[in-house]
């Protein structure tokens, strides 16, 4: 997955776990980018009564970096509350709910986004706007005689900030998908092992996360409000067209649990200490493949502007080492160049497609870019120059391109990151080799081109804001 529970600390804290983070121009309004950032993994529709929110005790935050020194100049901040509309009784709502305030929804949450322009590094307190408060998020689709117009809820939900920017936050339907079983054993992807392991272990494709939710930060900005010299940007080639985007988790340092000699029973902690981070996700896959067990906790807590640390990960990722062994006959030239001494053969394209962004003048890219510094920073960069895919140069595909830059779409992944891109399968041919001759002298083994889960979305995406399905409801969801 491609955050999904991927490190010790957030596998045990769901609400503050970044599961996927997406940045893309926005198909039906050019003019503007959208940012979704998803949290609580693998999210149970029929989970109540107590239903999965966001944590009223996290700091939820996406930042932008507009000139390419890995720090965020521009920062979104969401805080939650929660309410309840009858504390006397243990359901979340007691009838159907009609509307964002109707009186049947128990459980209701709501929040505020405050923008911050200074630099983490200076932060002084001055230069924070806020955009938004109580606004209301939606609630959860319980299920079709509680939520029968699930859709109109959600939609009533989307809000105009105070500078003209839409923000969403509530329940959306899992938009990543990925056939956990097969690659968690020992890689045997169920439409590409049949023809490369012995004895072949037969089966289709499963979508692991078909059934499951996501909580969604969805917000819909300008691009005239992220770039650094507020212009549009036009030519790709131009330094203020690309942004580098993160999005994080923060929870207070310390906490101190209250015992039953306390009489106030309406908070049974109390927080103090500055916001500590402790979940960030730019790239997809990074500290889910890349980064090995020993350090992903470590990983989620740093900064992007200190990511040299974990560049000999990058350049010699564990998964490229293990492809020939898990399957011998299929990447013999890979094997050949792994042959080599590791510091002969750094993997360059790795190292631009996900840490630096990537330069001008590669073969076969004509004028794509998306270089934002040469500082090795995990972050999603986005050209914001490349349009949004109207066609598609792959005639047996869908439009655009689910392989996005591998497909022909330069506004696709690695190119920030549209919702239904296939980024499991993108990854797996880079690491496999296929990026390999934008950099080197090397031919690919046929089987880098081929490497897929075979996996594919099961709900309808949006055409418009916030673009992530709308969820399964708790009454009927399935899980393959």
């Amino acid at each position: 997955m491609t955050s999904h529970r991927e490190a010790p600390g957030t596998s045990k804290d769901p609400v503050a776990d970044n599961t996927d983070l997406y940045a893309f121009v926005s198909p039906d309004k050019p003019e503007t980018v959208t940012i979704i950032s998803n949290f609580i993994p693998l999210e149970e529709p029929a989970g109540g009564p107590n239903f999965a929110n966001f944590g009223d005790d996290v700091l939820y935050e996406i930042k932008i970096d507009n000139d390419g020194d890995a720090v965020e100049e521009i920062t979104y901040r969401f805080r939650f509350k929660t309410t309840f509309t009858n504390p006397g009784v243990f359901l979340y709502n007691t009838g159907q709910i009609g509307s964002l305030t109707d009186p049947n929804w128990n459980i209701r949450q709501s929040y505020s986004v405050t923008k911050v322009t200074s630099r983490r590094d200076d932060d002084d307190g001055k230069n924070k706007t806020v955009l938004g408060e109580d606004l209301p998020s939606p609630p959860v689709n319980v299920g079709p005689r509680s939520t029968p117009s699930y859709a109109a809820l959600a939609s009533a939900a989307i809000n105009t900030l105070s500078d003209g920017s839409r923000v969403f936050a509530g329940q959306r339907g899992e938009g990543f998908y990925v056939d956990l079983g097969s690659i968690f054993d020992l890689g045997t992807l169920r439409p590409f092992a049949g023809a490369h392991v012995i004895p072949n272990p037969g089966g289709s494709p499963v979508n692991t996360l078909k059934g499951y939710n996501v909580h969604s930060i969805a917000i819909q900005v300008p691009k005239t409000s992220l770039t650094a010299d507020g212009k549009e940007p036009t030519d790709p080639a131009m330094p203020n067209s690309t942004i580098g985007i993160w999005s994080t988790a923060s929870r207070r340092k310390a906490v101190v649990h209250k015992d039953d000699d306390d009489d106030d029973h309406s908070s049974r902690k109390v927080e103090a200490g500055p916001f500590i981070q402790v979940s960030r996700l730019g790239m997809p896959l990074i500290n889910e493949v890349i980064i090995p067990v020993g350090a992903k906790d470590f990983w989620n807590a740093s900064r992007p502007k200190k990511d040299s640390q974990f560049l000999k990960y990058y350049q010699d990722p564990t998964l490229q080492n293990l492809l020939p062994v898990l399957y011998p006959t299929a990447f013999l030239n890979l094997k050949a160049l792994l042959a080599q001494p590791a510091a002969s053969r750094p993997r360059v394209d790795l190292v631009a497609i996900l840490l630096t962004g990537i330069p001008p003048g590669l073969p076969g890219l004509g004028n794509f870019q998306n270089v934002t510094t040469s500082k090795p920073a995990d972050l999603l960069r986005l050209n914001m120059a490349f349009g949004p895919s109207t066609t598609d140069t792959n005639p047996d595909a869908s439009s655009p391109h689910r392989l996005g830059l591998l497909g022909g779409d330069f506004d696709g992944f690695p190119n920030g990151r549209r919702v239904f891109d296939n980024t499991v399968a993108v990854e797996l041919r880079a690491v496999a080799g296929a990026t390999y001759p934008l950099v080197a002298t090397f031919t690919p083994d046929a089987a880098a081109g081929a490497l897929t889960d075979g996996t594919n979305n099961d709900l309808p995406f949006l055409s418009t804001f916030p673009y992530l399905a709308t969820p399964y409801d708790g009454y009927t969801r399935k899980h393959d």
